[in-house]
């Protein structure tokens, strides 16, 4: 899947399994893509090294909040009606809350 970025269109990981979900960005020194977190309410920044733009998302994929530069060693809480959860490059996200997010699948 591909998602708009600032720069570009961003490739989206989705993050399904235990190991991928437990991991994540942790310890990538330069993140390129964007991670899906489908049933995910919460977010850490634990053991990251770059700062990341984090985008809370209902079932629809409406925005429900949106965190810009998140760095490490941080901790969002849950919040109400949050379902799915994107992870983007620090400074790429370009989307705000209340904006409808659709992923396109790849070409």
């Amino acid at each position: 899947m591909k998602i708009k970025g600032k720069s570009k269109d961003l490739k989206v990981i989705t993050c399904n399994h235990f190991k991928s979900r437990l991991i994540g960005n942790i310890g990538k020194k330069k993140i390129k893509e964007v991670l899906l977190f489908p049933k995910c309410n919460s977010v850490h920044t634990f053991f990251m090294k770059q700062n990341i733009d984090i985008v809370m998302l209902s079932k629809d994929n409406t925005v429900i909040a949106n965190y810009q530069n998140v760095s490490p060693y941080k901790i969002i809480w849950p919040k109400k009606g949050v379902k799915n959860i994107l992870e983007f490059p620090a400074f790429e996200n370009i989307y705000s809350v209340g904006e409808k997010i659709t992923l396109k699948k790849e070409e």
